[in-house]
């Protein structure tokens, strides 16, 4: 767990970096296009559509986007024809490294996450070689401070979250992925402020990295991340506080 949230964290603030640059309109809008194409255009009766149509008004796209995304999925609008896929692998350390993305162009895209990997001193697995070390989970985030963690316990267990603990300055939520939205929702409800929500893939186990090997390890998801056709990165380390702190300060 405290390897994705520091992560979770760190791609908090770089999010705010990608939107300037449009990098997250991008990979929001193939999101919403194969979640139309899976499931159909109707945010209501998809889950998958509903959430990446959240996520697009979060990050201020406009509307207008939003519907051509959604019509190129369903085939209404020419367009790109993606789909789904993972890369699995291993980075610096022996961090096993799990990315979910899309692309136009399955060979393309390959060889080019596999040099990613081997540039930042990891090596690409075959499917299925790290998957297993993670687990798809709802994840959910609210300030320290603003709910007691007692109060806070009894209230999402009652609404079916599987765990809670305070991570750094936030409780961290586990649920399970189809009751993410009823309890983030039900949170808002009661006046409590959610920091962030979101359907995630969480580390069974973690693997401690050291200073030597830290930096090393967050500059090949960050070059992973920064892939175009790389919509998620999950990674299972587990770097100390301290070394961190020093690696945020550096950055």
């Amino acid at each position: 767990m405290s390897g994705h949230s520091k992560w979770a964290t760190i791609k908090h603030k770089k999010a705010a970096q990608d939107s300037k640059r449009g990098k997250i309109w991008t990979k929001l809008v193939r999101e919403i296009a194969i979640a139309a194409k899976m499931g159909g255009g109707n945010p209501d009766s998809n889950p998958r559509l509903r959430k990446a149509v959240d996520d697009a008004k979060s990050e201020n796209m406009p509307l207008e986007n939003v519907k051509r995304a959604i019509q190129r999925g369903t085939g209404e609008l020419p367009g790109a024809v993606y789909e789904d896929l993972t890369f699995e692998g291993y980075g610096p350390g022996g961090v096993a490294v799990f990315c979910e993305g899309n692309t136009d162009n399955r060979n393309r895209t390959t060889n080019q996450v596999r040099k990613i990997y081997e540039d930042f001193g990891g090596n690409m697995g075959s499917t299925g070689c790290v998957a297993f070390l993670f687990e798809r989970k709802g994840f959910i985030t609210v300030k320290q401070g603003t709910v007691t963690e007692e109060s806070l316990m009894d209230l999402v267990l009652e609404l079916g979250a599987e765990d809670l603990k305070a991570g750094g300055s936030d409780f961290e939520i586990v649920t399970p992925p189809l009751d993410m939205e009823k309890v983030r929702d039900a949170l808002k409800a009661k006046g409590i402020a959610v920091d962030a929500a979101t359907v995630t893939m969480i580390p069974k186990t973690t693997i401690p990295v050291d200073a030597a090997a830290a930096g090393r390890v967050l500059k090949l998801v960050d070059a992973l991340d920064e892939h175009d056709d790389v919509a998620h990165v999950y990674a299972n380390f587990d770097i100390p506080d301290e070394v961190m702190a020093t690696l945020e300060k550096s950055a």
